[in-house]
Formats: C-alpha cells, structure tokens, sequence
C-alpha cells in the first residue's frame, strides 16, 4: 500500500503518493513517486524514468533550480518541474529502472543490454499507471538526457496508453555518447559514477556486461590490452576502474568498448526509433554538438507526426531542469488533452540561428539550402576561399609540440582566423575540416573548435569537431560537408607520413555580423577552462593525448587542408524573430 501524503507547494496542496510498487511482466517490481492535485479526477500522465533515483528528483520541490558554476547544480536531477506539472492538471509519474533507487531486479550493461530491455519496462510501466484510478489512460513522458533517451527506448514498444513524447537533451547513438570522433568523453563517467557535480547511478544492481560474457582469465587479458593504450594508462582513474571494476562497472563496460558495433548497436534509440509512430517533439540547444546531431539523426528516422526545435547556446540547462515546460505543456495539451492550441501549426523545424538571434523554419534540417564553400587554411594563420598555390618547400607547414599534460599544464592550440566579414554571413548545417598532417607516433587526437570572434574580443563557441587519428577511416556515407567514420577498427598512423584526416564539424547555425571573424582551434587535448568549458560540469572533458606528440599541419597545393562549410543560398521557409 502506496503511503499517500501531501505538500504545499506556495498555497497549492500536491497530493503525493510514496513508494508505489510497479509489476514488470518478469515478476520484478520498479519503484515510483505519483505527484496530483487536490481531489480523486483521473488526469493526464507525464512518466519519468531513470536510473537516478526518485528520491533525487523529489528536490525539485525544495531546490531552486542552480546554474553553473553554482555547487549546489546536480546533473542528475532531470525529471522536471514537479510543482509545474500539477499546475497545469497532470500527474508526474517518477519511477526508478530495474537495478537502481527502491527497484528490484538487475541491470546489465549500456541500457540493460544484455538484460531485460529498458524499453520493455517502460512499456509495462506506462500501462500499469494509464490502469491506474487517478490516471485518465492518456500518458506522455517528460525528462532530459537519460530521461529523454528513455522515451525513445520506451515509444519504440508502441505502449498502448503512450499517446506522445517531448525529449529535450537527450543522448542516443550510445556509441557517440562516450566516443567522439572516438576520443573518450568523461561526461558519462560522472552520470555514472558522481563525480564533479552529477549524483549518478543510484546503484542497487547495475552489473558489467563484459564481466558476464567473459571468463575471469579472459577479461584480465582484455584488460591488459586495453591499458596498452597510453592514453588510458596515463589517465589514473581509468587505471582504478580496469582493475577495481566492481562500483563501476557500467563505466568498466564504455572503457571497454572503444570501437562502435554492435555492443552499443543493441539498445540504440535511432536504431529502433523507426518502430515510432506517435507524436515527438525533439528540443535540443546549440553548444553540445554531438546531442544535435544525433537528435537530428533521430528526427530523420521518426515516422509519426514531428517537430525538431534548436534552441540557443549555451546548452547546459537548470538543475532541478526547468527549462522548455511552456513548449512541452502546449504540446502535451495537444495531444493528451485535446485542445485546439495550434502546437501543430507552421514548419516541422525551428533553428534558432547565434549571432543574428533569430529562428528560421522549414521542412527539413537544414531548414535552408545551403552551398558547401571551403575555407582553406593559408600562412600568417589566415583562412582564405583562395588555395595555397605555393607547393610544400615554399610553404611550410604550421605546426606544435604537446607534452602530455601529466608533465604540462599547457595546452597547445594552433589557430586560423578569416578576415572580417564585411556584411551578414550564415551558415546552417554540418561541416567538415580537411587536414593534411604528420604525426611522429602510431596516434593522437585532432580537436577543431570555430569560434565567432567580434571586433572586441568577446566570442562564442560555433561548432566542434573530434578526431582519433587512428580512427580516420571513412565509410560510403559521406559527402561533401558531411563525413561519417564508422570506428568499428583502428589503424595506427606510420610515424613521419602525411595523411589526411577529415573532422566531422557537429551542426550548427550561426550568422557571422560585419566586423566579426572565424576563428578555427586545433589542439590534441582541451584547454581546462575557456570561454566555453567553463559552462560545462567539471568532469566535461575529453581523455587527453597520454604521449608527447609532434604535429605538423600541411596547407599547400598539394596539401589543400580547408574547412568545408555550409553557407545558406536561400530564405527560409519563415524568418522569425528570435525570443
């Protein structure tokens, strides 16, 4: 028996129903908070699922929402405005996954890979609530990141009672997740393990994939391989979870796992997204470019009726998470409520476009046609849509020398910057950065950051893109502006030669002002703290380079090494003003 209990909430009384036991058609029982208004109507459901704990997003009554660099910012704490949502005559449902919070059962690997599928929990747990008296039988979902893969996962089974999903911020290609460009990220870890502000996993029963499938002798020697990688050996907490894997053995599993295949294939949300066909809105904010693009993957792949909404940088939203309600609301008063409130109305994609703050929409990302133009990077550290027309010996390639950053502080960073634009420029789309460079070991990591840099110095990061050297390989899904890699296999660089690497610049949308320049960084690790990284938690960085490495970048006419870049040749469907 559910313990039922009530909150004033500034004069509003919030029932909430503790500890209700969810039965999953295995026998296991998940965990849920129920919060409602006053009196015994059946209302709408907002369902929200994660590993996280319950109990956590409950401080969404009692927290005011925190910004970095505030302390008190969790990461963890995504399940939405508790208070809001009864507000507006729904009911949030916020449930804890099998192996994690009060829930029984045991999770296996990257979303219960190996184990019973998230998707058919959610499935299970979505009916159970929509049967419930206090529900009207129409159910959503609501949540960022985890929360919002969850829905995906979720939407996939086609539950009866799921009639529509709002996902902000969510991450879906696992593989992309962890691995960009096949460089680690640490973001996953602190979601994990609770570090540098993430309260992570609420562990009761999260348990290693690799340690089921292998034999103790047949791990340790994966292990060993896996620490033969400098990078990793260098790095002291990848050491600890290698060889104390046991509280953390979902981030043993990633650590693992450094090429794509089907490990991270077996849960994908894009992979199984196809199954959608009910209502989805996807809201995702410029500044975390992999989360882009693969929420624009996912767009590309929903069969039912959609929107896609890019909103402005920068994108690391309150924690208790707060933002994009008023949107979410107008949506799900749609399609669960049915009132006639336009959320249908107008393009199917909205992209808010930096530094002329505006939106543009249209039919399809990139809501404008666009003309793919190079950039090519010439002497004096200058980018020009001129090439090189001097061949090697007459122009010499720039170059740096990075010490690993456990003997140095300092980050090396080549730089390449335009001349002024001289009237309004945009660019909407992906792109790409063509370098020609000579390493002098087997690997390192090629990291481009385009900034937008004003006449007085102030900038705004545009867009990323992320490099493995020995993950250069490109597979027959790439064009021109658009280069995929598959990471499926490594092949080590022959010291001294020169070999063309092609960066994946992650999408954006941006309007260069007169005045303003394009700045193009490169480095093989990442400043600790910059005009971008200070918004970011501190555990948002990537695994840097563990070897000293020598780089030379090429850019004669032999060696055109360009930025390729998506200049827009028509208006948009609708121009609107920015908010």
């Amino acid at each position: 028996m559910a313990d039922v209990r009530t909150w004033d909430a500034g004069g509003e009384t919030i029932t909430i129903r503790k500890d209700l036991r969810v039965p999953m058609r295995d026998g296991v029982e998940l965990a849920a908070d129920a919060y409602h208004g006053p009196g015994g109507t059946p209302r709408p459901a907002l369902v929200a699922l994660s590993p996280y704990g319950k109990e956590l997003q409950a401080l969404a009554l009692t927290t005011p929402p925190q910004r970095r660099p505030s302390p008190m910012w969790d990461g963890c704490i995504e399940a939405g405005d508790i208070a809001r949502v009864v507000a507006e005559d729904y009911v949030h449902v916020i449930g804890d996954l099998r192996g994690s919070g009060d829930s029984g059962g045991e999770m296996i690997g990257n979303y219960n890979a190996g184990g019973v599928p998230l998707g058919q929990d959610a499935y299970d747990f979505i009916e159970w609530v929509a049967a419930q008296p206090w529900c009207d039988g129409n159910v959503g979902m609501i949540g960022i990141s985890y929360f919002g893969s969850m829905q995906v996962l979720a939407a996939a089974e086609r539950p009866p009672s799921l009639k529509a999903i709002f996902v902000s911020g969510g991450h879906f290609d696992f593989y992309e997740t962890t691995y960009h460009g096949g460089i680690m990220w640490f973001m996953p870890r602190a979601a994990r393990e609770g570090r540098g502000g993430d309260s992570g996993i609420a562990h009761t029963d999260v348990r290693s994939r690799m340690r089921e499938v292998y034999s103790p002798g047949e791990l340790d020697k994966l292990v060993q391989q896996r620490l033969a990688d400098p990078d990793v050996a260098a790095w002291p907490n990848l050491v600890h979870v290698l060889k104390y894997p046991n509280n953390r053995e979902l981030w043993f599993d990633i650590v693992m796992n450094p090429l794509d295949g089907e490990w991270y294939e077996q849960r994908n949300p894009i992979t199984l997204a196809t199954n959608i066909d009910i209502p989805v809105y996807l809201q995702i904010d410029h500044g975390r470019g992999w989360t882009v693009d693969g929420t624009i993957a996912l767009f590309d792949v929903l069969n039912g009726p959609k929107r896609l909404d890019i909103g402005p940088y920068p994108p690391m939203q309150s924690r208790p998470f707060v933002e994009e309600h008023d949107t979410m609301f107008r949506w799900y008063d749609y399609w669960l409520k049915g009132i006639e409130n336009g959320a249908m109305d107008g393009p199917e994609v909205s992209v808010f476009v930096e530094g002329a703050r505006e939106r543009v929409t249209g039919s399809q990302w990139p809501p404008k046609d666009v003309e793919y133009r190079p950039l090519y990077l010439r002497p004096r550290r200058t980018l020009s849509p001129e090439p090189e027309r001097m061949g090697a010996e007459h122009a010499a390639p720039d170059g740096f020398f990075q010490a690993p950053l456990t003997v140095t502080d300092t980050v090396e960073i080549l730089s390449w910057s335009s001349a002024p634009f001289t009237e309004d420029t945009e660019l909407i789309g992906t792109g790409a950065a063509h370098l020609f460079a000579e390493i002098d070991t087997d690997d390192t990591n090629f990291i481009l950051r385009l900034w937008d840099t004003a006449p007085d110095g102030g900038r705004q990061l545009i867009t990323t893109g992320y490099l493995k050297a020995s993950h250069r390989e490109l597979d027959e899904r790439t064009t021109e502006g658009n280069p995929y890699h598959p990471h499926t296999r490594t092949i080590p660089v022959e010291p001294g030669t020169v070999e063309e690497y092609v960066l994946r610049l992650y999408p954006f949308a941006n309007t260069f002002k007169p005045g303003h320049r394009l700045v193009a960084e490169l480095s093989n690790n990442e400043p600790p703290a910059d005009a971008h990284n200070a918004l970011l938690p501190p555990d948002a960085f990537h695994l840097p380079v563990g070897r000293p490495v020598n780089h030379k970048i090429y850019r004669d006419a032999t060696h055109p090494s360009r930025l390729v870049l998506p200049f827009t040749t028509r208006k948009a469907e609708t121009d609107a003003p920015g908010t």
